[in-house]
Parts: C-alpha cells; sequence; structure tokens
C-alpha cells in the first residue's frame, strides 16, 4: 500500500479513481484531481509548501516532485504525462503537457499547454516555455513550435493509456 502522510497538520487529499502503486509516496500538502496514476518509486513531497495536481494525470516510476519553503510550489494542471525518473522542483505545467523521461524541471519555470519537454531536458528555473513547443536539451532550447492538433493526440494517447494502465492493477 503506498505510503500517504500527514506533516505539519497537512494530509494529502486524493480524486475519485486515482492508482497509487504499493511504493509510492505522497507527503503533507497534496491535492489531486480525478483519474490520477502515481506510480512505483514516485515522491510527491508537499511537506514544505503544496503541490497541486490536475484530472488525468500520470506521475511515472522515479520521479520525484518537491518544492522551496515559503518560496515555490508545484502545479500541474489536466491531462499531464510525467515520465518515469522526472524531478520538478517548484514550477508550474499547464494543461496537456509531456514531460520526457528523465526530464529536471526546477523552480519558477512555466511550461505552456500542449507542449512536449524532451527526454533528460533541463528546464532552468524561470525558464517560460511557450505553448505549442518541444523544448529540448541542457540547458533546453526551443526546438520547434507543433500544431495543438498534433500534440494533444499523441498526449491524450499517453494519459488514457496510463488510465487503462492503472485498471489493470485495481482489478487484481
Amino acid at each position: 500500500m503506498a505510503l500517504i502522510k500527514s506533516v505539519r497538520g497537512f494530509t494529502p487529499k486524493i480524486g475519485k479513481n486515482v492508482f497509487l502503486a504499493d511504493n509510492a509516496t505522497v507527503v503533507g500538502d497534496v491535492e489531486m484531481g480525478d483519474d490520477c496514476s502515481i506510480w512505483f518509486n514516485a515522491v510527491l513531497r508537499g511537506d514544505v509548501n503544496s503541490i497541486r495536481i490536475g484530472n488525468k494525470v500520470n506521475i511515472q516510476d522515479g520521479s520525484v516532485l518537491h518544492t522551496l519553503y515559503q518560496k515555490s510550489t508545484i502545479e500541474i494542471g489536466d491531462n499531464v504525462s510525467v515520465g518515469h525518473n522526472v524531478t520538478i522542483h517548484g514550477a508550474k505545467i499547464e494543461d496537456n503537457v509531456l514531460v520526457g523521461m528523465g526530464a529536471t524541471i526546477l523552480d519558477h519555470a512555466v511550461i505552456g499547454s500542449n507542449s512536449i519537454i524532451a527526454a533528460n531536458s533541463l528546464i532552468l528555473s524561470g525558464t517560460k516555455v511557450e505553448p505549442n513547443s518541444v523544448y529540448a536539451g541542457v540547458p533546453a532550447k526551443k526546438v520547434k513550435d507543433i500544431e495543438p492538433e498534433q500534440t494533444s493526440e499523441m498526449i491524450n494517447k499517453i494519459a488514457n493509456n496510463y488510465l487503462m494502465y492503472s485498471g489493470w492493477y485495481k482489478e487484481e
């Protein structure tokens, strides 16, 4: 069973139809919407500041979400896929975003809607990722613009697949 822990008087709030892997950790001031999935070894540490997650968000294996005390929070919109081993530290991610495996997003960065952050990219503190774009590299830079329909189809497919995968575990 996942570790869900209260800290400093804050207890995580979990939406409906949410899958939490057996060794996922959700601590403190965390609120997540419906149809989310938090996968194996993922850690959502809302101990020093808040983490807000929308609907149909998947946080994949080994990812870590954390913030700065009294300085940064995490906001994640709807229909977002956070790939394996991603670090998000005090950033905002708008709706319909794919964060590739191994990426790092630092404090006060804002990831615009319908965007893709390539695998292993580093989004520096304060970076504003334009909507409808792909960013890649270390540090990440804009690679290209993409049509919202292109990203929407792919990002929806991934988010829907993770909703399906989580259903497999609930059947057991």
